[in-house]
């Protein structure tokens, strides 16, 4: 007698999309909105967040794995177009050695974003290295409930000596998760070494921007380096001087860092002097960046070279047209204490600000200041920092190196 067939797909629940709901999932997107899922089949209240289940099309065909968040307009991402594939330690482990192979391939130290999200085949899941030192954000009610199964992958992989999770993102309120900081393995330091491009640093982890470090940069703070030998250069939005002490490993005769933190400010110039250079090669202005702009501008104050790399202001679609407006504003002044001929780096985080916006803003305020502009370079996010060709969600960040003048 021949034994009834066996679904192995059975032990998920079904998460059902409509008619005609599946095309962009098919296309490789890796997100499910809460209006394609067909709740009469499959109501989205019968899930509990971060519930791992079966993703089908309006004919029970499965697409994928998925976590679900019922509460989310994103209510569900796909993890893995295998199926049945448990969300589990093995998995993981598979998913982390593959994008680990990539940084190694592409760094010879361990300083980088060892897992992007989506683009890893992770989605929610940052994870930042500093050596032994692993810096972890769960975005996601998905991976905050796989939060065990991700800490003995990460202890596999890489065996840290600490892991903090940094679960403090504006993120996580949309996922309906609390926030929080902890370190889970080990014994966090003040602040933790890393190198970048020949350049020594020390940054402060728990109390400091994001993950502590901004890596999708490095390339772009790379590029840099050609253009500022023997310049002044002015560095808006230093943090803990990224760009302004490399600047300085470069060969520029003496730099301006400000920022509205004095204490990131401080440990700016401690970066400074690891790399050999003091208070008189490396300079402070604590302030509002703008506010600061205009006192240079009336002060007559000029500078060879002048980055502006400022957190996100666009955040929000519908904060598309003020943040337009800041970031006009903003380059508009950073063009005004430049030198003629000199170099303006102009950078965006903004998702919702996208590459070609950022072009018009810089041609919009070149023309009101009323002075020439040649764009020399287009700088992206870093090889750690991949983009998944499904999803634009993941290609962020861009940086204008333009002559002005």
């Amino acid at each position: 007698m021949i034994p009834p067939a066996v679904n192995p797909a059975a032990e998920f629940p079904v998460l059902r999309l409509k008619k005609r709901e599946d095309r962009r999932v098919r296309a490789g997107h890796r997100w499910i909105y809460s209006n394609e899922v067909d709740t009469r089949a499959t109501p989205l209240t019968a899930f509990t967040p971060g519930e791992v289940a079966v993703l089908e099309d309006a004919r029970g065909k499965p697409l994928g794995m998925v976590t679900v968040n019922p509460a989310t307009l994103i209510c569900a991402r796909i993890y893995s177009r295998k199926v049945p594939q448990p969300l589990d330690v093995p998995f993981v482990i598979r998913r982390l050695q593959h994008a680990l192979a990539l940084r190694e391939m592409i760094f010879d130290s361990p300083f980088y974003r060892l897992c992007y999200g989506e683009s890893d085949g992770l989605p929610g899941l940052v994870v930042d290295r500093f050596d032994r030192v692993l810096v972890v954000q769960m975005a996601t009610a998905g991976m905050e409930l796989a939060r065990p199964v991700i800490l003995e992958a990460l202890e596999t992989v890489c065996n840290p000596a600490v892991v903090l999770l940094r679960n403090d993102t504006p993120a996580r309120e949309q996922e309906g998760l609390e926030r929080y900081v902890e370190t889970v393995v080990g014994t966090l330091p003040g602040r933790v070494p890393l190198v970048e491009n020949d350049t020594r640093f020390e940054v402060p982890l728990a109390g400091g921007q994001k993950t502590g470090w901004y890596y999708d940069h490095r390339l772009n703070r790379e590029r840099l380096r050609r253009y500022v030998a023997g310049k002044r250069v002015l560095d808006v939005f230093s943090y803990v001087g990224a760009w302004g002490v490399q600047a300085l490993t470069a060969g520029a005769a003496e730099v301006l860092c400000v920022d509205g933190s004095a204490t990131f400010l401080e440990i700016a110039l401690e970066n400074a002097r690891l790399n050999g250079f003091d208070e008189r090669r490396l300079q402070l202005r604590h302030g509002d960046a703008f506010d600061t702009l205009k006192a240079l501008r009336a002060q007559s104050e000029r500078f060879d070279v002048v980055v502006v790399d400022p957190p996100a202001f666009i955040k929000r679609r519908k904060d598309v047209k003020e943040g337009s407006i800041a970031y006009q504003r903003l380059n508009r002044l950073a063009m005004q204490v430049l030198r003629p001929g000199g170099l303006l780096v102009s950078a965006s985080c903004s998702w919702h600000l996208d590459r070609d916006s950022l072009r018009d803003i810089l041609r919009k305020a070149a023309a009101i200041n009323g002075v020439p502009l040649q764009i020399l370079e287009q700088g992206h996010q870093g090889p750690d920092h991949p983009v998944h060709p499904s999803m634009a969600e993941t290609d962020y960040l861009k940086a204008f190196f333009a002559r002005v003048g």
